[in-house]
């Protein structure tokens, strides 16, 4: 082989592996194929596959609008470049009027929402930008198999929504204050920071009483402000199922760990542990007597498959 052709080869291949295939641009500045996301998303078509998924590129920017993925757009890859540039944000929260006058509520304000299975959202940062006042979601998901890598999430009360479904959560970022991650979808976090920006809970599971796994952390760290007190979790609903596994703990965890929600019959049906917690906020003496601890036989058996329910993301 000539040693011409053959630096060409490994140039071609360099640039191949620097830029992975790219269905579709979208930039705020207007040099993309697109300037906002929901339009990039509206443009996916029905052919996408497991094999042959969807890939939307967005540049860094600031992005404010509401996102919605529909049921029908699967496979599709949702890809920033650097997610402490390329921010999704919009500020809806419960007590905002809607065009009838009434309060628009919760399950109304999510900034992105993603309704379709095998879905994936890479190094983007998803905020709710309205504050402390009351309930305001960033990200709502009723999807199945729906993947984060590197992603931020932004918000106050109710950051994250994951109504139903599996979803797996990696080397992500979550701030909040009350319930900041709430619902009964199964979901797996794995060397996530959460990071509690005020006194609060960090999750209000509604986990139904048939589904064996809620929410599952793993290797995670848990940081918190100044002077905040902050509990793991209260039931949403009576079998909520969370439990904490390796997490480094904040001194801002409180020893008791976990609340019932002001209702006593929960700590009898609550699905709460914990193992391996380590940090100053690992307090096993002081933790409420209802938490059902795991042993190190069970942990050491559980993996991303069992967890998710036989899907290994």
């Amino acid at each position: 082989m000539m040693p011409h052709l053959w630096l060409v080869i490994v140039a071609t291949i360099t640039l191949a592996i620097a830029n992975p295939r790219v269905d579709a641009v979208v930039s705020a500045s207007g040099t993309g194929d697109y300037k906002t996301v929901q339009e990039a998303i509206n443009k996916v078509p029905q052919t996408t596959t497991a094999d042959k998924p969807w890939i939307i590129l967005v540049k860094p920017g600031t992005y404010k609008e509401l996102v919605h993925a529909q049921r029908e757009k699967r496979f599709v890859h949702l890809v920033g470049e650097d997610p402490q540039k390329t921010i999704i944000t919009y500020g809806l929260f419960a007590g905002m009027k809607g065009p009838d006058g009434l309060n628009i509520g919760t399950f109304r304000t999510p900034t992105v929402m993603i309704d379709a299975d095998d879905f994936t959202l890479e190094k983007l940062t998803l905020e709710n930008s309205a504050g402390p006042v009351g309930q305001a979601i960033a990200l709502r998901v009723d999807g199945d198999r729906v993947t984060f890598r590197d992603c931020n999430f932004i918000g106050f009360q109710d950051t994250i929504l994951l109504n139903r479904g599996r979803q797996s959560f990696e080397d992500c970022t979550i701030s909040g204050a009350v319930d900041f991650i709430f619902g009964g979808a199964t979901a797996l976090f794995n060397r996530c920071t959460l990071h509690c920006v005020r006194d609060g809970y960090i999750t209000a599971a509604s986990t139904p009483a048939e589904t064996a796994y809620g929410f599952v952390f793993t290797h995670c760290i848990i940081t918190a402000a100044q002077g905040a007190k902050v509990y793991l979790g209260r039931p949403w609903r009576p079998h909520a199922s969370t439990s904490f596994i390796n997490t480094q703990m904040s001194e801002r965890i409180r020893p008791e760990g976990w609340h019932n929600w002001g209702k006593p019959e929960n700590e009898k049906t609550a699905r709460y542990s914990e193992v391996g917690s380590t940090g100053p906020g690992a307090d096993p003496e002081h933790r409420v007597k209802w938490v059902r601890p795991l042993a190190a036989k069970q942990v050491e058996r559980l993996s991303p498959s069992q967890i998710l329910n036989g899907w290994t993301p």
